[in-house]
């Protein structure tokens, strides 16, 4: 199942991110998630669309740096301890989280959805389904 996610390497410098809002804009692609985790020169913008081959498109023809990475994105209860029964679940079966992140934009329910990156996917998937947690794919975001 899986959702893909953009990271796009960019400086960090004013007008940065109106450049490449623009460049997704104008390539007709929807933004359903924007992470950006930064340092004191650049930054990891992370995106998921609606259409990543049209963004990364876009993208490459503006000259970004950029990968596209598969994540995990689940639909939970919108209440106290719902991410804890989800990180017990990673450490039980020694998963290490790389990062995650909340959609909180675009969401097509009122239950919380969150993207994890983790190592092995195919494994982590396969353990929250068996365990009742809802997956989502690219459309659900």
């Amino acid at each position: 199942m899986g959702v893909k996610q953009i990271s796009i390497f960019v400086e960090n410098k004013v007008g940065n991110l109106a450049a490449v809002a623009k460049i997704i804009s104008e390539a007709g692609v929807s933004l359903a998630s924007i992470s950006l985790a930064d340092t004191k020169d650049f930054g990891v913008l992370r995106l998921i669309v609606d259409d990543a081959y049209n963004a990364a498109n876009a993208l490459r023809d503006n000259d970004y740096i950029f990968a596209i990475t598969p994540v995990i994105a689940v639909e939970t209860d919108d209440a106290p301890g719902s991410l804890y029964k989800i990180l017990t679940l990673f450490e039980e079966n020694n998963i290490n989280l790389e990062y995650l992140y909340d959609v909180s934009s675009g969401k097509k329910s009122n239950n919380a959805v969150l993207v994890f990156k983790v190592d092995n996917i195919d494994k982590v998937e396969e353990l929250l389904k068996s365990n009742g947690v809802k997956l989502l794919n690219q459309e659900d975001i």
